[in-house]
């Protein structure tokens, strides 16, 4: 079957352009240039993925993304033509999956709605218990205390990283290297701003040892185990 991407951008030209860029590669695109239409198409006929414009007339892309996050999990990879650094922490505060700067080749478009859709598909099958998280690989979704977690794909692609390196320090750099599907571009603090975000998600109390533990100058480490 082929991929199912909706654009929302009020460019109509790049519209036209990517749907037929990406119809050589078995996508199958549908466009919205206003952002209540493109909400509309969301609840409606949901796609594999979302790729959504950071200005938009009426509401702006952030906006968009934050409804959607409210109902659902579907990967967003966010277009800007600012290209600035505040953006793409904006963008990952609000729940994208992958940032985009504009102007940009279409190949390398189509490169990361792959490598997004990859990461949503996953390779390992089997559930792993950490204390009172539990992650379903094959899902690509985590539990904690029985409770489902609402993770973005960049959130589950951080904690599965640092799940996988339990007890190592991981760097940012490492971070950045072994997450080549999320776009960090050159900041670092892109990934200060998803770990607070996971943190919260994973409900840190300053009561009990956080499930990830922050080692000054060097990175973080996923701490969670049988005690947790």
């Amino acid at each position: 079957m082929p991929t199912r991407v909706l654009i929302i951008d009020d460019d109509e030209k790049l519209n036209a352009l990517l749907t037929e860029y990406l119809g050589r590669f078995d996508v199958r695109v549908t466009t919205a240039v206003h952002p209540e239409a493109g909400l509309r198409a969301v609840r409606s006929d949901p796609p594999d993925i979302l790729i959504l414009d950071v200005m938009l007339p009426g509401m702006d892309g952030f906006s968009v993304c934050r409804k959607i996050r409210e109902s659902s999990r579907i990967p967003i990879i966010m277009l800007t033509a600012r290209g600035d650094v505040t953006d793409r922490i904006v963008g990952l505060e609000m729940g994208a999956d992958d940032y985009l700067p504009k102007p940009f080749e279409p190949r390398e478009l189509v490169a990361r709605i792959q490598a997004v859709l990859r990461r949503g598909k996953g390779e390992e099958t089997e559930v792993s218990r950490y204390g009172t998280l539990e992650l379903n690989w094959a899902a690509r979704s985590a539990r904690l205390a029985g409770e489902e977690l609402e993770l973005t794909g960049a959130e589950f692609e951080l904690l599965a990283l640092l799940v996988r390196n339990r007890g190592r320090v991981l760097s940012r750099e490492r971070i950045m290297d072994e997450t080549r599907g999320v776009d960090w571009g050159a900041f670092d603090r892109s990934i200060d701003v998803l770990v607070s975000r996971l943190r919260q998600k994973l409900r840190d109390d300053p009561r009990r040892p956080s499930l990830i533990r922050t080692v000054r100058g060097s990175g973080y480490s996923f701490i969670g185990g049988d005690n947790v």
